[in-house]
């Protein structure tokens, strides 16, 4: 749904479908008292969880940022995920048809990083088994470091990892791995912010005054914007704490609208100062009910 425009450039989330996940898992050393009370957890102790991307449209480009889960996984990891991303292939692909976008038109995908709920859209499996690029026409734009560590045979890390959603692009040389922050078209920054992964990144966009930043999983949730609420997920929580501070403090000095890629009601919300100075809260926070009904 659309959350900000300008003369030029317009944004969207797009919904890719939910999933449910540990809420331990999800909050870390939080103790559950406190957590549950925001996110109630089921008798599995999963919390249900947005897969929410976000398309900028700037410059005669398209840009998408994450895709979701995909369709290639099997009846037990949907299950035991709580998947909900049915389709044409996937719920991702009807979502930016509501809004015009044919998967054809665009141009770059930008994966945060590759875990499976935020690369796993990249490929799609075809009704005769083939994996195919879901975006024919885009280059895919990744981390090299990132790139690497889903190849990694380290025991720690491979769970999130599924090859499969990447051999195919890059079987068909559709991948470009970037080192440095980049601004890929004039505007539309990906910034690295380190912590839940080594080469996680961050998009900023700017556009007619306005900064909008999708955390990916640096900030996952809303109740994630307090800088010691650190997923047990994160290979790196100490890194996680001085990048939020770091990018969170930034984003509050500058009233800059942030974007929650996981969080089940809200979508976005304003960033606003701390008295101390040291990270942000937020306010005008607004669930993909309100974006529905500014239209698209």
């Amino acid at each position: 749904m659309l959350i900000a425009e300008s003369a030029d450039r317009r944004v969207h989330t797009v919904d890719a479908g939910r999933l449910m996940l540990d809420g331990g898992a999800m909050f870390g050393v939080v103790p559950k008292p406190l957590w549950q009370r925001r996110v109630p957890a089921d008798d599995r102790n999963r919390i249900p969880l947005a897969m929410r991307c976000l398309l900028v449209d700037a410059d005669g480009k398209k840009i998408l940022v994450d895709t979701g889960l995909g369709n290639k996984e099997g009846e037990s990891f949907m299950e035991i995920h709580g998947v909900e991303n049915e389709g044409r292939p996937t719920k991702l692909e009807d979502s930016l048809r509501r809004l015009g976008v044919a998967p054809a038109e665009i141009d770059f995908v930008v994966n945060t990083h590759l875990h499976f709920d935020h690369a796993g859209g990249n490929t799609f499996q075809t009704s005769g088994g083939e994996i195919r690029p879901s975006f024919e026409n885009a280059r895919y734009v990744v981390r090299r470091g990132e790139w690497e560590a889903a190849r990694s045979a380290n025991l720690r890390i491979q769970a999130g990892y599924l090859a499969h959603n990447q051999d195919a692009l890059e079987q068909e040389g559709r991948i470009d791995l970037i080192e440095e922050d980049l601004e890929l078209i004039p505007g539309v920054r990906l910034v690295q912010t380190p912590g839940h992964t080594k080469y996680h990144q961050s998009v900023v966009v700017e556009l007619g005054g306005e900064t909008v930043c999708f955390l990916a999983d640096l900030v996952p949730m809303s109740p994630h914007i307090r800088l010691p609420w650190i997923m047990a997920y994160d290979l790196e929580p100490l890194v996680t704490l001085d990048t939020k501070r770091h990018w969170l403090t930034r984003a509050g000095a500058e009233h800059w609208l942030l974007v929650f890629e996981h969080d089940p009601v809200v979508a976005c919300a304003r960033a606003l100062p701390l008295a101390d100075g040291d990270g942000c809260g937020i306010e005008e926070p607004r669930d993909d009910e309100d974006l529905q009904g500014e239209g698209d």
